[in-house]
């Protein structure tokens, strides 16, 4: 019955019982007793029948009492072999869920992080968990970049990087600045940089002004150097998006379970954590699953990720999203819905 083997290593009369322990583990959190279980299985399988496969998958370490009452909970690992099966005979989204997922992501003409942020609301909202996403940091390359005027000494920089990905900023403009400046930037980046990563852009741009070798007047070259600073900014780290962790809270009320989620996010969102998370889903294929202490970020917490990695045209991974819930959180109902979100982000940034 080892771990590994997954479900498939239970008889059929262990993986019903310990698949009818885990469903009112997760619909209502309670343990369940064998005269339960036999009215639930239509009384084919009588109390004791059912009270002796009890403790064999006890014994195994996938059931555990919590008190002194005859009903059982499921292990991390009982979890874990239910969840296994899960993965192996796959899943699908209902209708209305998938529509919702479409009409929050479908829009187009938004910049990345607009198209991450609606993806982890989406994800928070249908699942009743906490929404996340990670994204590393990258450097795509320049395929396109505009300077467009606006009022008040101000100008709307349009950047499209490799990946199709639409990124806009507004910067301040230098005083009695020539309409034709905008447009000698907008020729000049896209003529010398077309292909160039921004922060590459950047340095040699700095450089060239640092050896008056640019061939733009002062005014231009500032607006060039403001324009490609404030798009390639940001931290180094990369980035988390994390959306309803109330609704991740509501199913906590020790105090010392809130003490520990809240560091659960902070060591989230610290660099090793999160690169971490990222390589350990993008080396496997497909929605990866950490319950509990199986991973060391949620050692003590009660709770579980559902993760999938998202990839470029190039099938590259560039980040990860998910949820993160109770360890009793529908994983049936969940793993599909984040798979498929995944899949669609890939769509919709390609």
């Amino acid at each position: 019955m080892e771990h590994m083997l997954g479900i498939g290593a239970l008889n059929a009369r262990s993986r019903e019982i310990l698949q009818q322990i885990v469903d009112t583990y997760v619909e209502t959190g309670e343990p369940i007793g064998s005269r339960t279980i036999s009215r639930r299985l239509g009384e084919v399988l009588s109390p004791a029948t059912i009270r002796n496969v009890m403790a064999d998958l006890e014994e195994a370490g996938l059931l555990y009492a919590p008190h002194t009452s005859a009903g059982r909970l499921p292990t991390e690992r009982g979890l874990r072999i239910v969840v296994d099966g899960l993965l192996e005979i796959g899943g699908d989204l209902s209708e209305d869920e998938r529509v919702k997922i479409d009409s929050l992501l479908g829009a187009s003409g938004r910049g990345y992080d607009e198209v991450l942020d609606e993806a982890t609301r989406a994800l928070a909202g249908l699942s009743a968990c906490a929404g996340l996403v990670i994204s590393p940091k990258s450097e795509p390359s320049l395929r396109h970049i505009e300077f467009v005027p606006l009022a008040a000494g101000r100008a709307l920089v349009v950047l499209v990087n490799e990946l199709g990905l639409v990124e806009n900023r507004v910067i301040e403009l230098p005083v009695d600045l020539p309409a034709s400046a905008l447009v000698q930037a907008t020729n000049f980046l896209n003529t010398r940089f077309h292909g160039a990563s921004l922060d590459q852009a950047l340095r040699d741009i700095k450089a060239e002004i640092d050896q008056r070798k640019i061939e733009l007047d002062g005014l231009t070259a500032r607006v060039v150097e403001d324009g490609l600073a404030l798009l390639s900014g940001g931290p180094d780290d990369g980035s988390l998006i994390v959306r309803g962790q109330s609704r991740l809270l509501e199913d906590v009320t020790a105090v010392e379970d809130l003490e520990r989620i809240r560091l659960l996010f902070d060591q989230l969102e610290q660099k090793q954590g999160m690169l971490k998370l990222l390589q350990a889903t993008g080396d496997a294929d497909g929605v990866q699953i950490f319950i509990g202490a199986e991973n060391q970020l949620f050692e003590h917490t009660g709770c579980s990720m559902i993760l999938s990695p998202y990839r470029d045209t190039k099938k590259r991974v560039v980040g990860a999203i998910g949820v993160i819930g109770p360890t009793r959180m529908n994983y049936a109902r969940i793993i599909p819905m984040v798979d498929y979100t995944a899949r669609l982000i890939g769509r919709v940034i390609g």
